[in-house]
């Protein structure tokens, strides 16, 4: 099996839910992700906040967050053991995060050098 980054993007990080909708969806985050574990597939994850961020540019030109020069935001990631990139996909599809109009979950396979 080979490790997957499921990168969690969404369209509006400046659209904040309301304290209810984001324990409702981080109960279907946690039942999502506790469904993947019971596989022996789930290997880490985090989510980011949105706050006290930074982004470094071309000629080390530092910026407050991404907040202001991009739309979409990355909220988070997990990363999952999967046979090939189509099961790391299904996987993805069940993701709580595509419920929000916009938003999407990138696949990607990751290599662990040591």
């Amino acid at each position: 099996m080979k490790d997957y980054i499921l990168i969690f993007r969404h369209e509006d990080g400046a659209k904040l839910a309301s304290p209810e909708q984001m324990q409702e969806w981080m109960k279907q985050t946690m039942d999502w992700i506790g469904g993947i574990a019971a596989k022996n597939q789930f290997v880490a994850g985090n989510g980011l906040p949105f706050d006290d961020a930074k982004v470094v540019w071309h000629n080390n030109v530092v910026t407050n967050g991404p907040f202001g020069d991009i739309k979409e935001t990355i909220g988070g990631y997990i990363i999952v053991k999967a046979n090939n990139v189509d099961e790391a996909v299904e996987f993805a599809k069940g993701s709580p995060v595509l419920q929000g109009d916009g938003n999407s979950v990138e696949v990607r396979e990751i290599s662990h050098k040591r």
